[in-house]
C-alpha cells in the first residue's frame, strides 16, 4: 500500500474510531449517571436496572477498546454488535422515533457504520 493510501487509511479510521467514542461515552455516562430518560427507557424494556448497567459498562468498554490502534478493531466490533441490539430493539419494541424522537435510532446507525467502518480498517 502506498505511502498517501495509508495516510488516508489511518485518518479515516481515526474518525470512524472518534465517531463511535464520541456517541458511545456520552451514552455510557449518561446511563451510569441514571439519567431519567435512561431510567426510562430500560424500564420500558423492563431491564431496569441491570440492563442499563449491563449495556452502560459495555459501551464503556468498547470506548476503551476503540482508543488503542491495537485494540480498535475489537472496540468496532463490540460497537457494532451493540447497536445491532439497540437497532433490533428500536424496530421490535421502541419503535424508531422513541419517544417521538428518532436521535437514538438514528445515533445506533452512526456508530454500527463507525464501528464497521473500523473493524475494516483496523483489522489485521
Amino acid at each position: 500500500m502506498s505511502e498517501p493510501q495509508t495516510r488516508t487509511r489511518t485518518i479515516a479510521a481515526w474518525a470512524a474510531q472518534l465517531v463511535a467514542v464520541g456517541i458511545l461515552a456520552m451514552a455510557s455516562v449518561m446511563k451510569l449517571m441514571g439519567n431519567p430518560d435512561s431510567v426510562s427507557l430500560f424500564t420500558t424494556l423492563g431491564a431496569e436496572p441491570w440492563g442499563r448497567w449491563a449495556v452502560a459498562l459495555t459501551e464503556l468498554a468498547a470506548v476503551i477498546l476503540l482508543l488503542r490502534p491495537k485494540t480498535a478493531a475489537a472496540g468496532g466490533a463490540l460497537a457494532a454488535v451493540l447497536m445491532l441490539g439497540a437497532i433490533g430493539t428500536h424496530l421490535t419494541k421502541l419503535g424508531i422515533a422513541y419517544n417521538g424522537d428518532p436521535s437514538l435510532f438514528v445515533m445506533a446507525v452512526i456508530v454500527l457504520v463507525a464501528g464497521v467502518t473500523t473493524v475494516l480498517l483496523r483489522r489485521r
